[in-house]
């Protein structure tokens, strides 16, 4: 016997990612909109949400109140800001048994937000949900493990103009699994950004190189660079449904979950390597 829809809502619902999460929910059968909220004084509050993701009328408007948004739902989606997440995560009602982030860039009180909240709930963290990226990291760490500290290593990301934060946390995230495929912190190993200033390259160093213009959804680039040959990995996403449909699959794993912090890693069953 079906138990009826799981009931989502979504943080930075006005927002890019959060209008393309909204418009997955309500094209599955098995979701339903629950609820959305945008910043205060946002010129969209009160729009209904099914209006914004470009579909038709869901009934449910856009709040500024986290509280509000979530009052009928078990899964909260937040695709807001660092600073947004921290208030949104304060306000989630008893009954939002599962949450997933996708916000980048989170500072210090947010990650403690974060935190404090998986301490309750099933969490499910990521700065990227597509399916080839989670694929990509795996690659990164075994091929840094392999190929060694000889090798450079130089990740190049590509956002629209109106990204924030760089690097973005997906090639943050990069960074962070060739680190560890080393054996290092990306806190020990990371270099740059390169200038007329900056010297010779150091020996097992991890660049970044952030480009912003246009539309880009994004694209990444992780260079190994040897003396006599390179390696290139990368990943580009042509359309931003697919980082709506893995955080929807991440959602739907969460739910009955034990509390505690989750990677996209664990939702896809990927063993550590």
């Amino acid at each position: 016997m079906s138990l009826g829809p799981i009931a989502v809502a979504v943080g930075g619902a006005s927002g890019r990612m959060g209008r393309a999460v909204c418009a997955a929910i309500l094209g599955a059968p098995d979701l339903a909109l629950a609820g959305g909220c945008g910043p205060v004084g946002g010129s969209r509050t009160g729009t209904d949400l099914g209006r914004l993701a470009g579909c038709e009328s869901a009934d449910v408007p856009l709040h500024e109140d986290a509280a509000l948004a979530s009052a009928n739902a078990q899964i909260w989606v937040d695709f807001s800001t660092p600073g947004a997440l921290l208030a949104n995560l304060a306000r989630l009602p008893a009954q939002v048994r599962a949450v997933v982030v996708g916000v980048t860039g989170l500072d210090g009180p947010a990650l403690a937000a974060v935190r404090d909240c998986a301490a309750g709930r099933a969490l499910v963290l990521s700065g990227n949900f597509s399916l080839g990226v989670n694929v990509l990291l795996g690659l990164v760490r075994q091929s840094a493990a392999r190929l060694g500290s000889a090798w450079d290593i130089e990740i190049l990301e590509h956002h629209h103009r109106d990204k924030r934060d760089a690097p973005s946390g997906t090639a943050l995230m990069l960074g962070e699994a060739a680190a560890d495929g080393r054996g290092r912190a990306l806190a020990d190993v990371r270099i740059g950004p390169h200038g007329p200033a900056s010297g010779a390259r150091s020996l097992g160093g991890i660049g970044f190189a952030s480009l912003r213009g246009g539309g880009a959804i994004g694209t990444h680039e992780v260079l190994f660079a040897g003396q006599k040959e390179s390696l290139t990995l990368g990943h580009s996403a042509q359309d931003r449904t697919v980082f709506a449909d893995g955080a929807l699959a991440a959602a739907r794993w969460s739910l009955g979950r034990a509390a505690g912090l989750y990677s996209m890693q664990d939702v896809l069953g990927f063993s550590p390597l």
